[in-house]
């Protein structure tokens, strides 16, 4: 069986950036309590005009223009995402008609925000089998959009965005073997559910699934992939909370990675995370081709997905 291999990345952000002192308007807050308990300081929010589709788009383009690639040259786009509005057509195929491409395989995925690394699981796996040559794949997510804005315990959290991969064949393993599972008895510690949906979370209970449960976990990744975790360049977790990811990447022992810290700028984006900050490291030259880089989403569903990759 052949590998797959990530070629190039790609991440899109709206203009409007919000910032703590902006949410001090809007609710009881302040810089200072928002920076101390959850390390954020801006985040990007998409306007009424802008759909996820719209995000998602321009993410891909921007990775299918690092790949060298058309449009026509991918045959399957998948998109991880949760806060999409419609059912049908499916974002995935949105992003596909937006980006002119003429007949690929399209699938949305919801994981949450585990989505995007379920959603590279899936594209190395039917590429690696020759069931799709190359794949785009893109997680977004408009979490302000399914935010109540009157709750300081979630507003201050969420941002928009998109981040996206491009992955083909290649003679060798480039990305890893995915570890990935949940605890479903506790789905109900992240929600997005109602009419319409509304994001809500019971904090305390993941903050300590997460930092008690996944680092172990993750240190399984690096030994699925043949490495330890003083082997890694980068550690790139979802960005929910920086207290979670500072303690989650300490315990995993990675002590020569540089440890993506986007969520500082973009808050809490979902399963756009991932992608748009192992972007945003490539793009500021923080790695380099080849080198190892863990990638693990968690949350929603107190789902978790991991896998390491080389730098495109």
């Amino acid at each position: 069986m052949r590998g797959s291999r990530v070629v190039a990345v790609g991440h899109y952000q709206p203009a409007k950036v919000l910032t703590n002192d902006d949410l001090a308007e809007l609710v009881d807050t302040s810089d200072e309590w928002i920076s101390s308990r959850v390390g954020i300081r801006t985040r990007h929010v998409a306007g009424p005009d802008e759909p996820v589709d719209e995000l998602a788009a321009h993410a891909g383009a921007k990775a299918l223009a690092g790949a060298g690639l058309s449009p026509a040259d991918i045959d399957l786009v998948l998109v991880a995402t949760s806060t999409a509005v419609d059912r049908s057509p499916n974002t995935a195929a949105r992003v596909a008609a937006r980006l002119g491409m003429g007949s690929p395989a399209v699938m949305d995925l919801n994981v949450v925000c585990a989505g995007f690394t379920h959603a590279l699981a899936t594209a190395d796996s039917l590429v690696r089998t020759g069931t799709a040559r190359r794949a785009l794949v893109i997680g977004a997510d408009k979490m302000t959009a399914v935010t109540d804005w009157t709750d300081r315990s979630t507003c201050v959290l969420v941002g928009d965005g998109a981040g996206a991969a491009v992955v083909e064949a290649s003679e060798e393993a480039l990305i890893g073997p995915v570890l990935w599972g949940s605890v479903p008895e506790m789905g109900h510690a992240v929600r997005i559910e109602g009419t319409p949906p509304v994001f809500a979370q019971e904090g305390q209970s993941v903050y300590r699934w997460a930092t008690t449960q996944l680092p172990p976990i993750a240190r399984e990744v690096c030994e699925r992939a043949g490495l330890t975790p003083e082997d890694l360049a980068a550690v790139v977790l979802h960005q929910a909370n920086l207290r979670i990811i500072e303690p989650v990447a300490r315990k995993i022992g990675a002590v020569n990675a540089v440890i993506a810290r986007d969520v500082v700028e973009s808050g809490n984006t979902s399963a756009a995370s991932i992608p748009m900050a192992l972007s945003k490291l490539v793009e500021r030259g923080e790695i380099s081709t080849g080198d190892p880089v863990l990638l693990f989403g968690f949350g929603g569903n107190l789902s978790y997905a991991g896998q390491v990759v080389r730098c495109p």
